[in-house]
């Protein structure tokens, strides 16, 4: 399952995602997968495409950094996954 993951870093929180994230990485547990990010600079909103065939594993990876980050995370198909899924009568 594809999955995209808005996370917002709340107040001081950049420099010190950083000064973990340098060492330790994205800490991702075994069977989770990073694809992109982007990030909104204004907003210091990060924006991610992750796989995972089991969704609570994001659950393990989101507590390395719940205390730094608020997250939300919206289960998604690609385009061709979803044209492909709809029923198009033609006319």
């Amino acid at each position: 399952m594809l999955f995209m993951v808005l996370d917002s870093s709340r107040n001081e929180a950049p420099k010190t995602l950083g000064q973990r994230f340098k060492p330790a990485g994205r800490m991702l547990p075994d069977g989770v997968t990073y694809h992109a990010s982007w990030v909104d600079a204004s907003t210091m909103t990060c924006f991610q495409i992750m796989e995972s065939p089991n969704p609570e594993l994001l659950t393990i990876w989101v507590s390395h950094w719940s205390d730094l980050v608020d997250f939300e995370i919206v289960p998604v198909v690609t385009s061709a996954e979803f044209w492909a899924s709809i029923q198009i009568e033609s006319n």
